[in-house]
């Protein structure tokens, strides 16, 4: 099944849903998604046909069942508001609103591409590139790093994001970005990412000698939750991130680079209710 933000019909994620379970399990029918969700099999049909509306009080069961929760749950709320509509001008608006909700294009690193998150400063640099207007002088981002790393590394850095292809040229010295997010997958590939983790946890204490409290924002937060509780705050967490690219996205002119930590780790167990 495809993600739910390649819908633009709310009707066709269920039909996909429910065609995916069938394949799976032969007995599944209309009737028992129809059950689970408080209707009869022929008004299940006629939703998935797109002969009818899901009933407003099915919103709920239905998006327990597709397991939907969070910026997906509203993306779905907006699909199903887009089709109830009988305005084009009012349904343009809602779908609007819900693209506004999709992931954000990423660029996955392969192998050679680790090198990119061997220091710290690399990922920075190439950020830079937004705000110089895609002007890339050692010197000037040397005296712009904090904590300053010297020119030669800087200039290191700018060769490699050369060479990989991170950054495009447009003529009269000046680059791009290729693409606007950078992402990380696979066992090799997660080592590098831990190990520029550390070194970016590091600045971040740093930062609060350094940095004045106007310009950061950093707050601690200790608490005693069950497994459940752990793993929807992990989902909020993801959630979040997703919406910070989103809005990233939306700055027109950039005037800084930030780096963001999240970090949720445990700090003590009950090893007694573990056994």
């Amino acid at each position: 099944m495809s993600s739910i933000y390649d819908y633009t019909d709310y009707r066709d994620i269920i039909k996909d849903y429910y065609t995916e379970k069938k394949k799976t399990n032969s007995k599944y029918s209309y009737s028992v998604l129809g059950m689970a969700i408080g209707l009869n099999a022929s008004h299940v049909f006629c939703v998935v046909e797109k002969k009818r509306n899901l009933p407003v009080r099915c919103v709920p069961a239905i998006k327990k069942v597709l397991g939907l929760t969070g910026r997906a749950a509203q993306y779905f709320d907006l699909l199903l508001a887009a089709s109830r509509t009988k305005s084009e001008k009012t349904k343009t608006e809602i779908l609007a609103k819900a693209i506004l909700l999709r992931d954000v294009k990423k660029h996955y690193l392969t192998n050679k591409e680790q090198k990119y998150l061997s220091d710290w400063w690399t990922p920075v640099i190439r950020a830079l590139v937004e705000i110089n207007q895609g002007r890339l002088n050692a010197k000037e981002i040397s005296d712009t790093l904090e904590p300053s790393i010297g020119e030669e590394k800087v200039q290191e850095s700018i060769d490699l994001l050369k060479e990989l292809g991170f950054i495009l040229p447009l003529g009269n010295d000046r680059y791009k970005l290729s693409d606007a997010h950078i992402n990380i997958s696979g066992e090799e590939r997660a080592q590098a990412i831990r190990k520029f983790q550390a070194n970016v946890m590091q600045i971040g204490a740093r930062s609060l000698e350094v940095i004045p409290p106007s310009d950061r924002d950093i707050s601690t937060l200790t608490m005693a939750v069950d497994q459940k509780g752990f793993e929807d705050i992990k989902n909020m967490i993801q959630e979040f991130r997703k919406e910070v690219q989103i809005r990233v996205d939306k700055c027109g002119k950039p005037s800084r680079v930030l780096q963001m930590n999240l970090a949720l780790f445990p700090v003590a167990f009950n090893k007694k209710s573990a056994k």
